[in-house]
């Protein structure tokens, strides 16, 4: 496997090698000693698949330090434009963004760790979403960021997506600054 950095300080880009041949291909798509020494050391604890149809955007997701949660995704079906974003205040690149193609073709993986929001945008007409998670799901602990919050400015190929209700009604990255505290601590 190799692993890519990304302009934002830990969010990294495996790409796993793959078998391939008249049959099929195999590949392996964890392997906790390699990933550790790749950079990514965390112990995942929840697996989590999603299913999307075609212009189905979820996020920009997380969970704040009483249960932070970083993310290991990968497309098993389809296609979709991962996002990660830097929500830790004080952090030199806070607001800033990176986006991966992850597809069933390439298998590549975007690793999103604690202290970052993840959203994606369905390409194809489905998509499932597979993610390792670093800390068991929240309810009380999760929060979001509105996906379109022009502070951010991530350039979505669809600027009409299908949301849900949460999503829509999700804070901006000023109102998310006001928070009584801030769900990351500054780690530049």
């Amino acid at each position: 496997m190799s692993v890519r950095r990304t302009p934002l300080d830990g969010v990294l880009v495996v790409e796993p090698v793959m078998h391939g041949d008249e049959r099929g291909f195999f590949m392996e798509s964890y392997h906790r000693q390699r990933y550790a020494e790749h950079g990514i050391p965390d112990e995942f604890v929840q697996d989590n698949h999603s299913r999307s149809v075609r212009g189905v955007l979820r996020g920009i997701h997380f969970q704040d330090m009483t249960a932070p949660m970083s993310k290991l995704i990968r497309c098993t079906l389809g296609s979709i434009l991962d996002v990660a974003v830097d929500l830790r205040a004080g952090s030199p690149t806070f607001g800033k963004w990176v986006a991966e193609e992850l597809n069933a073709e390439n298998m590549h993986q975007l690793y999103v760790p604690v202290g970052f929001g993840h959203a994606f945008l369905t390409l194809s007409e489905s998509a499932d979403v597979e993610y390792k998670c670093g800390g068991y799901y929240a309810p009380k602990s999760e929060g979001s960021v509105t996906w379109n919050d022009p502070e951010i400015g991530i350039r979505w190929p669809n600027p009409a997506p299908t949301l849900s209700d949460r999503d829509r009604r999700a804070p901006s990255l000023s109102d998310y600054l006001k928070r009584p505290a801030f769900p990351f601590p500054v780690r530049v």
